[in-house]
């Protein structure tokens, strides 16, 4: 959600005209995230946000879009993209693929209470179920082969120590079964800046562009790594017993999810933590862009290899 792709006012408006809601009032970019340029969008018929994409092709981009569509028609509190004039969700900005889609209210949440925790676990095992019906397959396209071609690229720019961590937790995360676990469609990067709350209510779910099929465990372990660590990389036993309790009560966890558990929280902060080297180590040319901390990953990857017991105590 930051802003590669500079756009003016006027080239916005005309842009507009494809659609059918009204002249552009006010336009904003969102200083944010790290893969699309978006921009807040205000006519005199309602808000909405715009999105012009950096990586993803148009030929890419409607199985988001049509995820999307079909979460909110089942009362998943995500963006709805906006059809165009031409019955299209999909058009075209400084020769880049762009959509529009509506603005959810409500703001996200700095340091999450026990709360907030419990409606995110509950929100996730319904977008779970909900995703069930959206048959249209999606490969990860940051499964494990990305995870080795990534390492590849971030070894040489770490230390002894920390080259010796990412090996370990390479090899251990090709150790898990995953392809054992039940699957569906899944986020992947539900973190707290892409879960609004209003008025102390989940009021949505934003930012689809990783998601894809994977192991639903996969997507509530990279959801507990941010939702219920502290910024010493410790997890807070408390949060995270809330979010996994309240997840299991609306989609059951299995047994072999339990027994693949611990692996999954290793290989969920792995994800981040080789994705957030590869961005600060080599970054996008972008306006208003924020590389995150690759170590804050380091350190929860560190701790979840020392406290096995407490990752399984989490467990209902």
């Amino acid at each position: 959600m930051s802003v590669f792709t500079t756009l003016e006012f006027d080239e916005v408006d005309a842009w507009l005209r494809g659609y059918a809601i009204g002249h552009l009032t006010k336009l904003e970019g969102i200083a944010s995230g790290i893969e699309n340029t978006n921009y807040f969008v205000t006519t005199n018929h309602g808000e909405y946000v715009l999105t012009v994409f950096e990586k993803l092709t148009a030929a890419e981009l409607p199985w988001y879009l049509e995820l999307m569509a079909h979460l909110a028609g089942r009362g998943i509190p995500c963006p709805n993209p906006v059809a165009r004039l031409d019955d299209g969700f999909l058009g075209e900005l400084k020769g880049k693929p762009a959509c529009l889609a509506t603005r959810l209210r409500g703001r996200s949440v700095g340091v999450p209470d026990v709360s907030a925790c419990t409606e995110v676990g509950e929100l996730l095992a319904d977008l779970h179920l909900a995703g069930q019906s959206y048959s249209r397959p999606m490969a990860n396209p940051r499964g494990m082969a990305w995870f080795s071609s990534t390492a590849e690229r971030v070894r040489p720019v770490l230390s002894a120590d920390n080259a010796v961590l990412l090996d370990e937790e390479l090899a251990f995360a090709v150790g898990v079964r995953a392809d054992v676990l039940p699957r569906g469609v899944v986020h992947v990067d539900l973190f707290r800046d892409n879960v609004l709350f209003d008025d102390s209510q989940l009021s949505g779910v934003i930012d689809f562009y990783f998601a894809c099929q994977d192991s639903w465990l996969y997507d509530l372990a990279i959801t507990i790594n941010d939702w219920c660590v502290a910024v010493d990389g410790k997890l807070d036993a408390e949060r995270a017993t809330a979010l996994v309790t309240a997840y299991h009560k609306v989609r059951p966890l299995t047994e072999a999810e339990r027994a693949a558990w611990n692996g999954m929280l290793r290989a969920g902060a792995l994800r981040f933590w080789l994705s957030r080297l590869f961005d600060l180590h080599f970054p996008r040319p972008g306006e208003l862009v924020h590389a995150k901390d690759p170590t804050h990953f380091e350190r929860i990857i560190r701790h979840h290899r020392s406290h096995p017991e407490l990752l399984q105590s989490l467990l209902p």
